[in-house]
């Protein structure tokens, strides 16, 4: 076996080294379904063939768009790289307008998709692109399916052109084009090579506490997102069985189902099921909340590196039987580790995880750096509670004037597809420019303070810097979301989306009569009164310039669907100040 080099040599590697019996597994209704590693690379080998009797070409551009992760998604994505032709992923839960928009863009000829929501919305605006066909995982009545391709390609005679093929594909040939989901404005299509995608997977993988050939992940997170997707490179190349799970909704059955070991996820996440897991505990009586919430504080203090003295150990060890185990057995029970990435992750969640044996490793990176720039790692004293860990290896990071991080490396993009402008304005040589602040460590620990194209000045030429804030109060129980303003105007304010569940709770424990609706919490006084008791709190940790003065509470929940986050569950800054134009215009009298 020669040395991984492209993208579709991981697969290969795997049969050489683990030949797995279960690749991949997709539940169908109530069965799950496995493909080994010979059948993977059989499968796409027959994709090939049956695209080469479509037409396609090297070059070409294949839209991929699922719902969920599945089985077909990866097959798809292996028999289209080795033709040396490109995959177009793109998120599910996006307008039709910008499927439109990125399938134009990227000229794609075929598109295949999951399920029939995607397929209506394709179709509304089909004859507006350059599509020549578009298949469906799902059977779909009147649709064509993919099986179609994998009978085409079923005749053999033609995989001498595929071995062809695949010789010609270099390490610095594009292999796919991810539109990144956009926090303002229209996607960018970030053009990543095979090179770009195999060094980032080979760099990371010794970050990762994996047990090559005897490892299970459970995949939930988009693999259209580009972490999901390296990661699944990864999983590949170490032999771990990959499980997909059918849904958000259906996560707690799935992790009981499987029982994985290792699964990767954004802070969104971890945050929901901290606040699910500190609800329980709150509604527990007597001595078992009492020993609840003495394992939560315990869990709050942690240290890595048993910084907190044998006691601290002694106590940590009884709280692990007594109140974490049964934290593990709702993931489970078998999880070794958990990967956060895609946004930052509050230290708490770090601290409270890893005292409850459930290790969180958090790292850093974006789309354009294919994406892993640093990330904690629990070998070589890796793990440093506040940053994303040290920079991997082959990847060089300098801080610019201003805090701005730079990095340098094989795992840097190609550019943004037919863009040079734009390349060219975030490219000092070889260094790209990330867009975030941060600070780098004598012993190459990466800290990210904040992000420099959301830090505004207020109108007394103050710098504010809204995640920080922002970071602070998502910990309050009574917020969901919130996002500080104040860019030109006198003072900082924010628009905060309640918790309506954990409010309505409180409510009743506190005696507190509140009126149904959303629009009668918001504008209840007590409910008012109580969060401002959490900015309150927060404020004292921030100068005087920088606290939040004043605040309104959003009626609706902040969500993909309404527009206001990314697929990421990144806030999309401008959509919301524009959603809320009316309650911005009262923080400031206007």
């Amino acid at each position: 076996m020669k040395d991984v080099s492209l993208i579709f040599d991981f697969p290969h590697h795997q049969l050489e080294y683990f030949n797995l019996e279960k690749a991949f597994s997709t539940k169908y209704g109530d069965t799950w379904v496995s493909v080994s590693t010979k059948e993977y690379i059989n499968q796409f080998n027959t994709i090939s063939r049956g695209l080469l009797k479509l037409g396609v070409k090297p070059n070409d551009k294949i839209a991929l768009i699922s719902t969920t992760n599945r089985t077909e998604w990866n097959i798809m994505d292996m028999g289209v790289l080795q033709l040396g032709a490109q995959t177009i992923p793109i998120y599910p839960t996006i307008s039709k307008e910008d499927y439109e928009y990125v399938l134009n863009h990227s000229e794609a000829t075929y598109c295949f998709v999951s399920d029939v929501t995607i397929l209506e919305k394709i179709n509304q605006i089909k004859d507006n692109t350059s599509l020549k066909e578009v298949y469906t995982f799902d059977e779909i009545k009147g649709a064509k399916n993919w099986r179609e391709i994998l009978e085409l390609g079923k005749e053999t005679s033609s995989q001498d052109i595929v071995e062809k093929l695949k010789k010609t594909v270099k390490p610095d040939d594009l292999a796919t084009i991810i539109y990144t989901s956009g926090t303002t404005g229209q996607p960018k299509g970030v053009m990543l090579s095979h090179k770009n995608l195999v060094s980032n997977t080979l760099a990371s993988t010794p970050r990762f506490p994996l047990i090559k050939g005897n490892t299970k992940a459970l995949s939930f997170l988009p693999v259209c997102h580009v972490f999901e997707r390296m990661i699944h490179y990864m999983y590949i190349y170490c032999g771990v069985e990959i499980y997909f799970a059918q849904s958000q909704d259906a996560l707690n059955d799935n992790l009981k189902e499987i029982q994985p070991n290792i699964m990767t996820a954004v802070p969104r996440f971890y945050e929901k099921v901290y606040d699910a897991i500190v609800e329980k505990g709150s509604n527990l009586t007597g001595i078992k909340k009492v020993l609840f919430f003495w394992a939560l504080n315990l869990g709050l203090r942690y240290e890595p590196y048993k910084a907190n003295g044998w006691w601290y150990e002694v106590q940590l060890k009884l709280a692990g039987k007594l109140i974490f185990s049964k934290w593990r057995a709702a993931l489970g029970g078998q999880i070794k580790t958990l990967i956060s990435g895609s946004a930052p992750l509050q230290t708490r969640l770090i601290r409270v995880f890893t005292a409850a044996g459930i290790p969180v490793l958090e790292g850093y990176g974006l789309t354009e750096t294919s994406p892993v720039i640093s990330v904690n790692c629990p070998y070589n004293y890796g793990i440093k509670i506040g940053t994303t860990g040290r920079v991997i290896d082959n990847v060089e990071v300098k801080i610019a004037k201003g805090g701005e991080i730079l990095v340098k490396g094989p795992n840097v993009m190609l550019g943004y597809y037919k863009d040079p402008e734009k390349t060219r304005s975030i490219m000092t040589g070889d260094f790209f420019h990330t867009g975030d602040i941060g600070e780098l460590s004598e012993d190459n620990f990466l800290k990210i303070t904040d992000r420099k194209k959301e830090m505004f000045k207020t109108s007394g030429g103050k710098y504010v810097a809204p995640a920080l804030l922002e970071n602070e109060l998502k910990q309050s129980r009574f917020i969901e979301q919130i996002m500080v303003v104040g860019e030109n105007e006198k003072m900082p304010a924010a628009l905060i989306q309640p918790n309506f569940k954990f409010i309505k709770n409180w409510a009743k424990r506190k005696s507190v009569t509140l009126e149904p609706g959303n629009d009668a919490l918001c504008s209840n006084e007590k409910v008012i009164s109580r969060i401002q008791r959490e900015i309150d709190s927060c404020n004292k940790n921030f100068g005087k310039w920088e606290q939040i003065k004043t605040f309104k509470l959003t009626p609706d929940e902040w969500s993909t669907d309404g527009e206001h986050l990314t697929p990421t569950m990144k806030m999309k800054r401008k959509i919301i100040k524009e959603i809320y134009k009316d309650l911005y215009e009262t923080l400031y009298g206007k």
